[in-house]
């Protein structure tokens, strides 16, 4: 079994290297240079209304419960498994060859990596509150006020300058560790490494254990921009006064 996902993963590799399609190559180009580009959104006379403690207590009151909500909805058995927005599927360079491997009789561990991959994201995920918790502390006047007025997932965007670099090294041992008994994993990288040379495999899917941890990542900042939306739409649902009113302030 061994033998033939070799075979068949360095199939793939040199039939994709020999006919690369150049029109898709310039479409992956173009994704990974766009970033969210949304619009600032929000009256910035409503802020200004508000005193600089309000605007500043206030934002990280509700950063803080927003990020303490998506770590403990995704840092459980089944955060990121059974949960369909966020769950981590095997790499596409992996994934296409997924229906010969299960008629070969190795669909077990094709199952076992998948679930293997998720729970190391729910493993890893509560080390990042720490490092969010710590980058609204020392969030400033100003960055506060750029988010209150900035567009709808302006916080979320603040998080992943702040804080991505970080958190993918914490969790990239704890990611690690979860996938090292894997057969199929030790397999996957040592040929999606020979991909990544031909331009089949992306740079950052060439390692199943920095593909996890770079989903990781998306899945948790996805959850804390629901969280972020979730406040700026509904700020007198909230339970705190503060919250109430700097959000609110955004509408006036």
């Amino acid at each position: 079994m061994k033998r033939f996902l070799s075979m068949a993963l360095l199939a793939l590799f040199a039939t994709h290297a020999n006919a690369l399609n150049m029109s898709d190559l310039k479409d992956a180009i173009s994704k990974s240079g766009t970033g969210s580009s949304t619009s600032a959104s929000g009256n910035t006379a409503g802020v200004d209304s508000l005193t600089n403690t309000e605007a500043s207590a206030g934002l990280k009151e509700a950063l803080t419960q927003g990020v303490g909500k998506a770590v403990s909805t995704l840092g459980v058995t089944d955060g990121f498994f059974g949960n369909k927005e966020v769950k981590i599927p095997l790499p596409k360079s992996l994934k296409k060859i997924e229906k010969g491997m299960k008629l070969m009789g190795m669909g077990k561990q094709s199952d076992e990596l998948v679930l293997k991959m998720n729970r190391a994201a729910e493993a890893a995920v509560p080390e990042a509150k720490a490092l969010l918790v710590d980058s609204i502390k020392q969030m400033s006047l100003a960055d506060a006020k750029a988010i209150l007025t900035g567009p709808q997932d302006a916080a979320t965007q603040y998080f992943k300058r702040t804080t991505s670099k970080q958190m993918g090294e914490k969790f990239l041992p704890i990611v690690t560790k979860a996938t090292e008994n894997v057969k199929l994993a030790d397999s996957y990288n040592k040929y999606a490494e020979m991909g990544s040379k031909f331009g089949v495999v992306k740079k950052e899917d060439a390692n199943i254990n920095q593909y996890v941890t770079n989903k990781a990542l998306d899945g948790l900042y996805l959850m804390i921009a629901k969280e972020e939306a979730a406040i700026r739409k509904d700020p007198l649902g909230q339970a705190s006064s503060l919250i109430k009113k700097v959000f609110g302030a955004i509408g006036k």
